[in-house]
This record gives C-alpha cells, sequence and structure tokens, in this order.
C-alpha cells in the first residue's frame, strides 16, 4: 500500500531491521535501513521519485554501467540533536555537485525537487535510525548510474538514481600515516577528478594497497604532470599548516571541490587563521618537516570530517608530525561538528533541519 508525503510516493517496508542494529557497535557503511528512494530515467525524463522497502536491484548483464561507468555518487550525514531534531548539512552543495559530476559523465541532471524533497522524505521515515551516540551519523549515499542497455559505447538511454542510508559510527580512529605518490596518478587535466565519479575511486585502490603494504594507511596524491605538487589525500581533500598558515591546492580539473573543505575555509576564515589556497610543492612540505615549520596535516571530507596525519612518507623517509595540545584540525573539526549536531550557532546558514 502507497501512501503520498510531499509528492513523493511511499510503499512502507513490511517489518523492520531496526531491532537487531547494535547501534553501540556500528561499522561504516555496512548496515542499511528499512527504505531506499529510486528514481528512473527513462524516454528523455526523470519519473517521479518514489520511496520503496530496501532491496536488490535487477539489472540486464548489458547495462551500460558494467561496460562504459556511467556512474555518480555523493556521500552525505544526518545528524540528530539531544531534542531529537534531524538536521543535514549544507544539502543544496551536494546537490550542485551531483549535477556536476552528471553533466560530465553525459547523465542527464536531476531535478533539485526530485532530489531534496525525495531526500527530505527519506530521512523522515527513516528518522528512528539516525543514531543518537556521540560522532555517530545517518549516512546517506545518493548515486545515480547508466541502468539502459547496449554494448555500443555510447551514453545510455536510461539511468537509475536512488539514495541509500546506512546508520554509521566514527569512519577513522586516530591519526594515518601517508606515503606521498611519485608514480600513480588520481586524475589528470581535462579528465573527470573534480567529479565524484565511481572509477575516480576504483583507480585509487591499487595504488593504495601498495601503499599499505609498505605500512601506510593512505596516500598523498600528486599532480599527474610532474608528481612536484600534493592535490588530495586518499578520498579526501588534504590541508598543511606551516608556522601558522593553513594551505590547500585550488580546485581544478583534478581536485574535487569538497563541501568540508570549503566549510574548513570559511570557518578558518571565521577564526581569524591565514589561509592560503595555492598549489604545495612536495620539496616545500618536505624543507617545512626538515626545519620543523611543518605543523599539521590533515584530510578533509564527509565521511571522516577531519583526519589528522601523524607522518608522511617520501623517497624512502619518513617524516614524523609534531603532537600539539590545540591545533587547527580538531579546532576546525569542533566547528564543524558543533554545527552539524546543532550545538553551535550557525552563523553561515548550513544547517538544514529535517525534521
Amino acid at each position: 500500500m502507497e501512501t503520498m508525503v510531499n509528492n513523493i510516493a511511499i510503499e512502507k517496508a513490511k517489518t523492520s531491521k531496526i531491532k537487531d542494529v547494535d547501534f553501540d557497535n556500528l561499522s561504516f557503511g555496512s548496515v542499511y535501513t528499512d527504505h531506499m528512494l529510486v528514481c528512473d530515467y527513462k524516454n528523455g525524463e526523470w519519473s517521479a521519485p518514489k520511496i520503496v522497502p530496501y532491496q536488490p536491484i535487477t539489472l540486464d548483464p548489458s547495462a551500460k554501467i558494467f561496460h562504459y561507468g556511467q556512474s555518480i555518487f555523493e556521500g552525505m550525514k544526518a545528524y540528530k540533536d539531544e531534542d531529537e531534531k534531524v538536521w543535514l548539512f549544507r544539502p543544496l552543495e551536494n546537490f550542485k555537485r551531483l549535477n556536476k559530476s552528471a553533466k560530465r559523465l553525459a547523465i542527464p541532471e536531476l531535478p533539485e525537487a526530485y532530489f531534496m524533497e525525495g531526500l527530505t522524505a527519506l530521512i523522515q521515515l527513516e528518522s528512528d535510525w539516525v543514531p543518537k551516540n556521540p560522532g555517530s551519523s545517518l549516512y546517506i549515499r545518493p548515486f545515480v548510474f547508466a541502468s539502459g542497455k547496449g554494448f555500443h559505447a555510447s551514453p545510455a538511454g536510461e539511468y537509475k538514481f536512488i539514495i541509500a542510508c546506512a546508520p554509521s559510527g566514527a569512519y577513522f580512529s586516530g591519526k594515518v600515516k601517508v606515503l606521498i605518490e611519485q608514480t600513480y596518478s588520481r586524475a589528470a587535466n581535462g579528465g573527470v577528478g573534480y567529479a565524484k565519479a565511481g572509477g575516480n575511486y576504483a583507480g585509487q585502490f591499487y595504488p593504495t594497497q601498495l601503499a599499505a603494504e609498505k605500512g601506510y594507511q593512505q596516500v598523498i596524491w600528486t599532480d599527474d604532470n610532474t608528481h612536484e605538487f600534493i592535490e588530495e589525500a586518499g578520498a579526501m581533500n588534504v590541508f598543511v599548516r606551516i608556522n601558522d598558515t593553513l594551505l590547500t591546492a585550488p580546485t581544478n580539473d583534478r581536485i574535487l571541490d569538497g563541501i568540508t573543505r570549503k566549510s574548513i575555509l570559511d570557518i578558518a576564515k571565521d577564526e581569524g587563521i591565514q589561509i592560503e589556497v595555492r598549489k604545495v610543492s612536495v620539496h616545500e612540505l618536505v624543507e617545512a618537516a626538515k626545519n620543523g615549520s611543518l605543523k599539521e596535516m590533515f584530510g578533509a571530507g564527509t565521511a571522516a570530517v577531519v583526519s589528522p596525519i601523524s607522518a608522511f612518507g617520501y623517497e624512502g623517509v619518513d617524516y614524523d608530525l609534531p603532537e600539539l595540545t590545540d591545533s587547527y584540525a580538531s579546532r576546525l573539526k569542533k566547528r564543524i561538528t558543533d554545527i552539524q549536531y546543532n550545538r553551535a550557532e550557525d552563523k553561515f546558514g548550513w544547517r538544514h533541519e529535517v525534521i
């Protein structure tokens, strides 16, 4: 039986899985809620989204996602405050970036109403799944892929948009040790590095495995041409603090325009932290580590928010970073998470109430 909520058709699951979930011991993205949002593109237009019970997807073996990789996604979170209200963080930025990725991969762009109204209706329905434990949240994964059939190399004629959710604990624990990549590249000029395309992440796995074999948890990606400039940290944007200045690379064809990255830059400016958005060379990083002016490095992204880096490896040498009692990483993470969990004033207007 279907009901309608804010123009969204909802088919509720007959039974809920929530009673079987241990909310005190949640891993990241491995337990899924009772429902998902589905929207299909056929005959040149997107159909109205609907919410259905979480279920497997059936695809033809010739579906173009399997052959030509037309697949994009976003990562978001819903947060529950002490009064049981549920909040999203800058959801319109995720919508805009999803369509930016769609355009680059020749995927039809989504109407804003379908994304925002569908997302809101889904989170309202699944509000009991939003964890209340400190550091926990409901991870939200909107994604679009080519469902149309055909072995010919061309954009598909049909696509599927889905939003699925997973209650999750903290993504990372502790600091990570990273290796500066000198051989492989995450992305190239004119490519799809700025899009959240599934293939970008698939291409990262092998170099990351090689780094793990050497004792590192992640890699620092460098530019594709010379490998002289740092660009991203694993699947996150990267920040470097030299003395009291916070540095990060400018976005370009190769670097994802991270929502957490943008938020950190705005908060740092509000905190009076000196910021430089410019190229940061590996040579500059190594020299700063040697002379003691390198104070911090950290990754920034939706899943981890801020992930401090304890050391980096380059040309067979490991450079340890100092332990700071009042780091920029901890200060900036607290400012962001206090906004996300409705613990502090949101002077930027980033918080979006769901229920």
